[in-house]
């Protein structure tokens, strides 16, 4: 495939460098287009010896050869990495100042822009009117990510790492449609039809993943809920749609930025999560189960925020909060499904260790009550699992004393244990 690979200046220009390797490593033709001030932080030698090919840094170079069109139509893809808070300005504008803006306006292919900055400047309304603009026209806009910045800034702006950034573009190639008779090797032909088989092996699957943490209203300001933040089940949801599969993925409650190519469906309560998990999964292949639902709601509703007592004579005096059972979703998904192999059923167990068991204990018994087909179990506590980056799972089949221990390690590798276990039920 013919890739443009962009890059603008910004500092993390040398990210750029280990994607360009993902790119020529799997055989694809890529064309380096820097900016000038991209030119800046990596110099054309580099782009040159890494892709094999000479670089194109403006229009005037080889004139007859008209690089400034002929780039665009010729590309199969066209990537920008990293796209600064100025190249989406002038993305969305239209402007075609140097060879880089020229080729994204001719492009006919799928374009890609990874943005890449401080989070002020992410996080300005002007940037984010450019990217809903360029999200409306087509432009494939994967948000970045959070961590750290330049100097000892954190937060949100920072480029994904090159493996995601090329996991998306890989996905874009494979989904393009050619023209009869088009250009190359066709896609379509039956190695090329194994190569994709071979790395989008949930091709033709559908996936749905519940993420977040439910929760349950009191009243008009006070909700029973968890500490789940739902970086986990995102993690999966990001994992299955690079292997190929088509995501739905269900979030209580969650402040993530959606995966690319992922369908969300917000909900907040443990009865709203049911309804759209049973929807979602009427003809799903897989059902992932990663949200921590509340086992208890409220029976009774507040319309009003309730009131602590000022009776100074009886100052320590509280409402009682009668609580009722919410569904077991996990459970009633596999006794919905019967003697039917599919979907194949997962779940997840945040569990304590306690004086009747270790958390692999509780988990296995887990396993034989729900009877779904794994279980991901991990120890969870105040500074563990919830809201970190990094998670410790015990993986558990159903019918088999094996257990897969993932972590510790980021929760994107504790996900593609997880869907390496389901693939192998698949």
């Amino acid at each position: 495939m013919r890739v443009i690979l962009g890059v603008s200046g910004g500092i993390a220009a040398y990210k750029a460098c280990s994607l360009l390797r993902l790119f020529t490593e799997s055989g694809h033709d890529v064309t380096v287009v820097p900016t000038a001030s991209a030119l800046k932080f990596v110099g054309a030698p580099t782009w040159a010896a890494l892709s094999g090919k000479p670089v194109q840094t403006d229009v005037w170079t080889s004139v007859h050869e008209v690089p400034h069109v002929r780039l665009g139509q010729g590309a199969d893809l066209v990537v920008v990495a990293p796209a600064t808070a100025d190249l989406l300005a002038k993305a969305a504008a239209g402007m075609a100042d140097d060879l880089l803006t020229t080729t994204l306006l001719t492009a006919r292919c799928p374009v890609v822009l990874a943005p890449a900055m401080h989070t002020e400047m992410w996080e300005h309304a002007a940037t984010q009117a450019n990217v809903a603009t360029l999200t409306e026209r087509g432009v494939h806009v994967i948000p970045p990510a959070s961590g750290r910045l330049t100097g000892a800034d954190t937060g949100s702006g920072r480029l994904p790492e090159p493996e995601e950034l090329y996991a998306v573009c890989e996905r874009m190639l494979a989904h393009r449609h050619f023209p009869p008779g088009g250009r190359g090797t066709e896609p379509g032909g039956i190695a090329d039809q194994a190569g994709a088989a071979a790395a989008q092996p949930l091709a033709g699957r559908r996936v749905v993943v519940s993420a977040g943490g439910t929760r349950e209203p009191l009243d008009p300001v006070r909700f029973l809920g968890n500490r789940s933040s739902g970086k986990q089940g995102y993690a999966l949801a990001t994992v299955a749609a690079r292997r190929g599969a088509d995501v739905t993925l269900v979030a209580a409650n969650t402040a993530l930025t959606a995966p690319e190519g992922v369908t969300v469906v917000r909900v907040q309560t443990a009865l709203e999560l049911q309804l759209a998990v049973e929807k979602a999964a009427a003809d799903a292949d897989v059902v992932v189960m990663a949200a921590a639902v509340a086992d208890f709601r409220p029976k009774a509703y507040a319309a009003s925020k309730i009131k602590k007592t000022h009776d100074v004579t009886a100052p320590d005096e509280a409402p009682t909060i009668e609580l009722v059972r919410n569904p077991d979703i996990l459970a009633e998904l596999v006794a919905a499904r019967g003697d039917e192999a599919s979907p194949v059923i997962v779940g997840f167990a945040a569990e304590t260790g306690d004086e009747t068991g270790s958390v692999l204990d509780h988990g296995r018994t887990k396993l034989a009550r729900k009877g779904c087909d794994l279980l991901v179990v991990n120890e969870v506590g105040e500074t563990k699992t919830f809201g970190q980056d990094e998670n410790t799972v015990h993986i558990l089949r159903q019918g088999s004393s094996h257990v897969v221990d993932a972590g510790p390690a980021s929760k994107e590798d504790v996900a593609a244990a997880v869907w390496d276990a389901v693939q192998q039920i698949l």
